[in-house]
This record gives C-alpha cells, structure tokens and sequence, in this order.
C-alpha cells in the first residue's frame, strides 16, 4: 500500500534531519497537522487533550531527533512517539477501554489532517515564552539554530558553561510545562 504522507513527509524530513532550517519548520507543521487528526481520532473528537498531546509529540520529536534512523519510515517514528504520548495520557488518567477502537494497524490514510491557523510556530513561540530571556535565547541558539556551545556563548557574551545550565534549566522547565508541573 503506498502512504502519500510518508513519501510528501520524508524528503522534508531528511532535509531538516541535515539541518535545513526552513525544511525542519515545514516538516514540523506538517506532522502537527496530522498529530491532530490521529490524535482526535483516538480521543473521541477535539477534546482538550488532543493539542496537548500534539505539543508533547512535538517536544518529543524535538528533543529525540538526533534518534531517528534513516533507514525507518519518518511516520512509523512519529507515530510510535505519538502513541506513547497518548498511552501516558491514558495511564495518568485512566481509559476506559470502551471509548477507544486499537489504532496499531490503522493505515495512515485513516490519520486526516487538522489545519490550525496558529501553527507550530506561535506554539513553540508560546513555550518558549514561558522561559527566562536567558534560557529562551540559549534554547533557540544551540537547539533551534544549531549553534555550538561555543558560538552561541560568544554571541550572548556568556560562558560556555552559563549556556549550558541555562539550555538544560529551559528544556526542563518546559518538560515540566507539558506535563502540566509549572
């Protein structure tokens, strides 16, 4: 069966895999868009829950990136990271196995897209804005930009050491944010 996302998805993916910055950007909007869908699906509609959830994934894949093999479709690594963001809902809150249909061998044609206008980047804006200054710019230099420690002290007139603690602070207070732990 031929999956037209992972074949629109995956040269995106390998571009923003070797750094291309306006690649990673559109790869991310595109995953989102069908995060909701799969993640509605699941949930039983629009619930609260499912953009939490997209944003979760989202960190995740941010965070995991450097894990992604080549050799593995770029939807069957989402798509695992999304179900262990939606089994950790569960888990917290309880399921009620009822509600839920299992969604493992579901071809990906059955994942729509939902289109939000706001789009990954005012959510990303949105979590980072929650950060000090400090930690924010440390985050978006070495994380988003690619920076070495080194590069992204001189350019904020800091230690190499300051922007690590300040990177590692950020990315746990946002961890903490996601979980719903200001």
């Amino acid at each position: 069966m031929r999956n037209d996302f992972e074949d629109q998805l995956r040269p995106i993916w390998l571009d923003a895999h070797a750094g291309d910055e306006a690649a990673y950007r559109r790869a991310l909007a595109l995953i989102a868009d069908r995060l909701r869908g799969y993640f509605a699906r699941r949930m039983g509609g629009l619930s609260p829950d499912v953009e939490d959830l997209v944003q979760e994934t989202l960190l995740a894949l941010h965070l995991q990136r450097g894990t992604y093999d080549t050799s593995v479709p770029v939807t069957a690594w989402v798509y695992g990271i999304a179900r262990h963001k939606l089994v950790d809902l569960w888990r917290r809150r309880g399921r009620s196995e009822g509600l839920f249909e299992s969604f493992d061998e579901l071809p990906d044609d059955l994942h729509p897209a939902i289109h939000e206008e706001a789009g990954v980047q005012h959510d990303l804006e949105q979590l980072l804005g929650s950060l000090t200054a400090a930690q924010r710019q440390a985050i978006v230099d070495t994380k988003l930009e690619g920076l070495s420690v080194a590069d992204a002290a001189r350019r904020a007139g800091v230690s190499e050491s300051a922007i690590k603690v300040n990177v590692h602070r950020g990315l746990k207070r946002l961890a903490g944010l996601i979980r719903g732990r200001p």
